[in-house]
């Protein structure tokens, strides 16, 4: 079927849905610049993000890991939300219920003005401590001193789901309890291959939502939507959004 016809029935179905839920990954952000900081992109003085972001690295190498973190927050901290981002504040704004599920931590989604947000691996832009429990917004390009230190005196540490930890459990439900009442899920960027975020589309599925993705190529899931729309959310997005014919 053409793209053209499909974005359309896509855009009726956003008018139309009751409950709409949006899982979004690191290919929205990699239109604002974002690189991945997985595989080859992710590498950093020769270390991979699985080698830097685990608990074991933290304890031995507090400074290094949180040089690569710093490193991180100024890339993303150049970085602005591209019209991708836009477009989903555009269809919370006019949807009865919506619920935006991220696995992205830069905080482009919140400078783009998104309300009902689940992040499902944290904010890189947030800090809590590693003794007294305080948890807090920290903005500072570049870090001084390097680690953090809290009030306390402790070392603070990214407020970030670590390779061997458990994603937040309360976030986790609400995400699994909104796409299953979803009448409609949109997966934006996203391989849908990392768990248990992957399992979210199957389960908006089997409880009788429609499924589009919005991706650069087919995935895994693929075979599983309604529609696949090939192409940059920040082209796609706009066209679901629009209220008007700029298809």
């Amino acid at each position: 079927m053409d793209q053209k016809i499909e974005i359309e029935r896509v855009r009726h179905w956003v008018r139309s849905a009751e409950r709409i839920a949006v899982l979004t990954g690191a290919g929205i952000s990699a239109e604002s610049g974002i690189p991945t900081f997985r595989g080859d992109q992710g590498l950093w003085k020769n270390f991979r993000a699985e080698e830097l972001a685990n608990p074991e690295a933290f304890r031995q190498h507090p400074e290094r890991m949180w040089e690569w973190y710093d490193w991180r927050r100024s890339l993303i901290g150049n970085s602005v939300p591209n019209a991708g981002h836009f477009a989903l504040v555009e269809i919370e704004r006019s949807a009865r219920h919506f619920t935006l599920i991220t696995q992205n931590v830069d905080g482009l989604h919140d400078l783009a003005g998104s309300r009902s947000l689940l992040k499902l691996h944290g904010d890189i832009w947030q800090v809590r401590c590693t003794r007294c429990g305080y948890q807090g917004r920290n903005l500072q390009i570049p870090l001084q001193p390097l680690p953090p230190l809290c009030k306390c005196g402790a070392r603070l540490r990214p407020d970030i789901v670590w390779f061997g930890e458990m994603l937040p459990q309360q976030t986790l439900e609400t995400a699994w309890r909104r796409s299953q009442d979803a009448d409609l899920l949109l997966v934006i960027g996203t391989s849908a291959l990392v768990q248990p975020a992957a399992s979210l589309p199957l389960a908006a599925k089997q409880g009788g939502a429609r499924l589009v993705e919005v991706n650069l190529q087919e995935t895994g899931l693929s075979r599983f939507v309604d529609i696949s729309l090939l192409g940059h959310a920040a082209e796609i997005l706009p066209l679901l959004a629009a209220g008007d014919d700029r298809i």
